[in-house]
């Protein structure tokens, strides 16, 4: 089930009754099955939310995602008890070997550049660079072939002079703001499947809560990527207008095929980090990630 995502830019009043997130904006209500729900994106700053509502939400697994004064995602509620065997699914995630996390790290990136390279395919750029690349990434990565293609991907990637930087101007605004949904769905996923955000198979930052959600997306950037070149194309807009946002927060809801079946991303994802909790228990060697187009 392709679950809702709700957003909230102007002032609001958000409590919970009967299993229902009732939203009050000025004189008007209306309610949605909480159950419904998959993310929600609060960004106005006098959105009044209540605990119970908070409560709720956080027990049926949504991401909520709360923005700052500058209408940029800052900060999320997820569930940290959202699978029955969530004790034995952090153990072995804990004791998870270095072997196996550099395994994993392997596939992780050859997926990334993989999926680069169709990015850039599809505006007829050369792409054989960086499908060499994918075939030379080692054990974790260990020469930097992410870093490598990273350069080249980058610099072919716009038809105009591009820096990509965490904290730039447009369109770094764009791809920043839907990286961010992006961490979101994919911490989401990893929480319904059992696994610890903060452990990270390759990211390790004392101050970063989602180290595992930053591992685990990486090949679903370049989603993200063509999105914005979309955006771009469509828009004369250098600023993140409301239809942009919109724009990038469909993306969750997305088609991406497997080999047997096709799948919208917010589903996909659950699949990727059920796989990786079965990498972590050892029953499989591979994280299994989807073909981004058909």
């Amino acid at each position: 089930m392709i679950k809702r995502t709700l957003f909230f830019g102007n002032k609001c009043s958000l409590t919970t009754k009967y299993e229902q997130l009732n939203i009050k904006i000025l004189d008007k209500e209306t309610s949605v099955p909480i159950e419904d729900i998959g993310f929600i994106i609060i960004e106005n700053q006098e959105v009044y939310i209540s605990i119970p509502a908070l409560s709720k939400l956080s027990s049926n697994n949504v991401s909520v995602i709360f923005c700052n004064n500058k209408h940029m995602p800052q900060s999320m509620l997820l569930n940290i008890e959202s699978h029955h065997l969530q004790q034995e699914h952090f153990k072995n995630q804990i004791n998870a070997s270095e072997p196996l996390k550099k395994q994993l790290w392997q596939q992780i990136i050859k997926a990334k550049i993989l999926n680069q390279s169709i990015v850039l395919e599809k505006l007829n750029i050369n792409t054989n660079p960086l499908k060499y690349y994918a075939t030379k990434v080692l054990s974790g990565d260990s020469d930097n072939r992410e870093a490598v293609a990273a350069s080249y991907y980058w610099k072919h990637l716009f038809d105009f002079d591009f820096k990509r930087e965490r904290y730039g101007t447009y369109p770094n605004l764009f791809l920043n703001y839907g990286y961010t949904i992006l961490r979101a769905a994919v911490a989401r996923a990893i929480s319904g499947s059992g696994l610890l955000n903060t452990l990270g198979i390759h990211h390790h930052n004392r101050y970063n809560a989602f180290c595992l959600a930053d591992d685990i997306m990486e090949p679903y950037r370049p989603l993200i990527d063509a999105k914005v070149l979309e955006i771009i194309k469509k828009y004369d807009e250098q600023d993140l207008i409301l239809p942009i946002k919109a724009a990038l927060l469909k993306t969750l809801t997305q088609t991406v095929y497997f080999e047997d079946r096709k799948s919208p991303l917010m589903v996909a994802l659950s699949t990727t980090t059920s796989s990786l909790q079965k990498c972590f228990s050892g029953t499989s060697r591979k994280i299994i990630y989807p073909n981004l187009w058909n």
